[in-house]
């Protein structure tokens, strides 16, 4: 198992204006961001899901939203006059405000069932709600007084007052006062106004009118909207949600779910999700009043704006409810929501995927059943959608089930990994991080190891940018999960890959191993099973992409290595070393040998120079002819060089400057000064720049200098992309190659050699 801490499975954040997110810090991936849409599930009507990220522009967002609610009071009457939302000047809003007030003392004036004051009622309401499609003169309404004479017609007059067998307008006023209020209602300031001024109590005796045996076209309209009036007035109010409680509202709002008439259903079902959004004595009286069974049958309606309202009640009666939750999917509902995965309304599938995301976290056997019911091949295909939250849906529900170990390969095998890598290349925060949870858990079975390879998924992993820091750790923590597992039965599984399949997939978990290996391994996976053979081999395409994954992972694999150094210890002197001291360089104390310089003389002690290098050895014992000579010339060295060599000889130490670093390295190469030239090549190393790597390196090949062309070699492959550019670039890396391979084999032979 993964020693990583778990990850927090994502939660869904709904929108609130006066809500201010902070149940978890950003870093604990708690969230799941969702952007914001005018129908979501869990949330009020119109619905809102609102992510941590997306929090700061729900400001911005109010205005659309509202306007999308008064869109949906708007769809039925389209035979009405439209007026356009703009601001009105000064004049006009003059004109509106004596309009308004003659609508008002219309109404005020003619509650009673005379025909001509009920037609006159009538024709004030409808001019009332056509002016307040205009979100800017909806103030103006209600500063004119619109709404206690609006309330007041909720009602039918006294019946004693009516002297006629057939009453006239029945219905009709009552209905243009509920939909004229719930225009004024989409401003959140005048809900609070029209339930103090007694609207509640009105809308839902209005709701009750079919308890009386009677059905028509005009009850029914009024039945809608007087629920439609509810749904405005209690969204994201929660005092107001309480008062449709407590005024017995709920229950002929689940009874109107089984009408005949489906506008009526929807209209129903839409205060339902209302009042059960957020409000949890709400959610208990819907349940206690037996709704689940009708709202778990409209998920099985043809009529997709039935089961897109169903489903809907449904999400925000589960969501932070386990009991309700347990409740729903006893009731059967489990089958229907991943029927909706199908549905020809993409709401409707957007909210199916998210319900069963919140049914996957209830326990480990609903994620089996969820997967077991066969909603896991519509979801990886709604990944591929064009709307982009049915694309955050189906990530968020696949990102849960995929945290059950017996669903990890299932999704993998019935071709998930692929959309959900695709879905790392989006702009959009929230999407990106529900599919790279998905994918974390994903990582944690082993069978997939080689599946992420083959698609290129752990190379989407290291090169994506992802724009939000939980999404990043998240990625890290996948990474980490996936190198875990690279070992044993995976490991053995991925090396026979990388022998028998096709060429670009062996590449590709060379790669992949270069990166994720454990430093144990890397001898067996890469000069065993020629694994570094296939690196080279992409270090030496044509294609520029192939030689960069090649040299990055070549730098990997050299700093897994622990015993590989750009500059690596002098070996040790064939014959004992003996230093006579500082004390003792170019002192004519006991010397025995003087070297000219420049014509300079230059004290020395043959028995210290013997000691030092086999070209001192062979110059005093073999048969030259220094070997009896007093003064001995040297030509071609300077002063300040030899001198230091000489330091060396006598000390064992040298400060090694720049500017003198590379005459230094000639003269030590010239004498074997081995240790010496290990310390010139550090310093030399050190000034190793894109503009002088070449140089370098064939200074390394002319006094083989062994560290400092290994040196060269991890700068290009560390600065491959920016050597890349440069002139010569690539008859530099044709040279470098077999050194390359021999650097390499060396090294990852000695670090296992010295780790055993």
């Amino acid at each position: 198992m993964c020693a990583l801490p778990e990850i927090p499975l994502p939660s869904v954040i709904h929108s609130n204006p006066n809500f201010h997110f902070s149940p978890f810090p950003i870093s604990s991936l708690s969230f799941l961001s969702v952007n914001q849409s005018a129908n979501n599930t869990y949330c009020e009507n119109p619905p809102l899901l609102l992510s941590s990220m997306e929090f700061q522009r729900r400001q911005s967002h109010c205005l659309s939203e509202r306007k999308g609610q008064k869109r949906k009071l708007d769809e039925e009457s389209q035979d009405e006059p439209q007026i356009s939302a703009t601001p009105p000047t000064a004049d006009e809003r003059a004109a509106v405000l004596t309009e308004v007030e003659n609508q008002v003392n219309i109404l005020e004036s003619s509650f009673t069932w005379k025909e001509s004051d009920r037609a006159a009622a009538k024709r004030a309401t409808h001019a009332l709600a056509d002016l307040a499609k205009n979100e800017e003169v909806v103030n103006v309404i209600v500063e004119g007084g619109a709404i206690p004479a609006l309330v007041k017609h909720l009602q039918a007059p006294p019946v004693e007052d009516c002297d006629q067998k057939v009453l006239p307008f029945e219905h009709e006023v009552e209905k243009g006062s509920a939909f004229a209020l719930g225009l004024l209602a989409v401003k959140p300031e005048h809900q609070q106004l029209i339930v103090d001024s007694g609207a509640l109590t009105h809308l839902v005796d209005l709701l009750k009118r079919h308890n009386n045996g009677l059905t028509s076209r005009a009850i029914n309209s009024l039945i809608r909207r007087a629920a439609d009036a509810v749904t405005n007035l209690a969204h994201e109010n929660s005092n107001i949600k309480t008062r449709v409680r407590m005024e017995g509202g709920i229950p002929p709002l689940i009874h109107l779910l089984e009408s005949a008439d489906t506008k009526v259903q929807r209209a129903a079902a839409g205060a339902l999700r209302t009042l059960a959004f957020k409000n949890d004595e709400n959610k208990n009286q819907i349940v206690e009043c037996n709704a689940l069974p009708t709202l778990i049958l409209m998920l099985r309606s043809e009529d997709a704006a039935i089961h897109y309202e169903a489903v809907g009640v449904i999400g925000n009666l589960v969501h932070s409810s386990p009991n309700i939750k347990k409740e729903v999917l006893f009731a059967g509902a489990l089958q229907p929501v991943i029927g909706l995965l199908g549905s020809c309304c993409s709401e409707s599938q957007r909210e199916a995927a998210l319900l069963l995301g919140q049914f996957a976290a209830t326990d480990s056997d609903c994620k089996v059943h969820i997967v077991q019911r066969g909603a896991v091949r519509p979801l990886i295909e709604m990944l591929s959608s064009s709307d982009v939250q049915l694309r955050e849906m189906s990530a968020f529900a696949l990102g849960r089930l995929a945290q059950d170990t017996h669903n990890q390969a299932g999704i993998a095998h019935s071709g998930g990994l692929v959309p959900l890598l695709k879905l790392l290349d989006s702009k959009n925060g929230s999407l990106q991080h529900n599919a790279a949870f998905a994918l974390y858990g994903l990582a944690e079975n082993e069978d997939n190891v080689s599946d992420f390879i083959r698609v290129g998924g752990v190379q989407r992993l290291q090169e994506g940018e992802f724009i939000v820091q939980a999404t990043k750790d998240c990625v890290s923590k996948t990474l980490k999960r996936l190198e875990e597992k690279i070992h044993g039965r995976v490991l053995s599984h991925l090396l026979y890959l990388m022998r028998v399949s096709e060429r670009g997939f062996q590449r590709r978990i060379a790669l992949v191993l270069a990166h994720l290996c454990s430093a144990d391994d890397q001898r067996r996976i890469f000069i065993e099973h020629h694994g570094l053979e296939l690196l080279i081999g992409l270090l030496c395409s044509s294609s520029t992409k192939q030689q960069l994954d090649s040299a990055v992972a070549l730098c990997k694999l050299a700093n897994k290595a622990s015993t590989l150094s750009p500059v690596d210890a002098a070996p040790p002197s064939p014959t004992p070393q003996v230093y006579l001291g500082e004390k003792f360089v170019n002192n004519a104390t006991l010397s025995d040998v003087t070297f000219l310089v420049e014509g300079k003389r230059f004290y020395a002690h043959r028995i210290c120079l013997l000691a030092s290098s086999d070209a001192f050895r062979a110059m005093f014992d073999g048969g030259y002819r220094e070997k009896d000579a007093r003064d001995i010339e040297i030509p071609n060295i300077r002063w300040e060089v030899f001198e230091l060599m000489m330091r060396f000889i006598y000390t064992g130490s040298v400060d090694v400057t720049p500017d003198i670093a590379q005459d230094l390295l000639r003269a030590a190469d010239q004498y074997l000064l081995e240790g010496l030239k290990r310390l010139c090549e550090y310093t030399i190393a050190q000034d190793i720049l894109l503009e002088n790597v070449s140089n370098m390196y064939e200074l390394s090949e002319a006094f083989n200098a062994i560290s400092l062309r290994h040196a060269c070699i991890l700068f290009i492959l560390k600065h491959f992309d920016k050597l890349s550019a440069r002139p010569g670039h690539s008859l530099l890396i044709q040279r470098t190659i077999p050194e390359i391979r021999n650097y390499f084999v060396n090294a990852l032979t000695n670090a296992n050699s010295h780790r055993q």
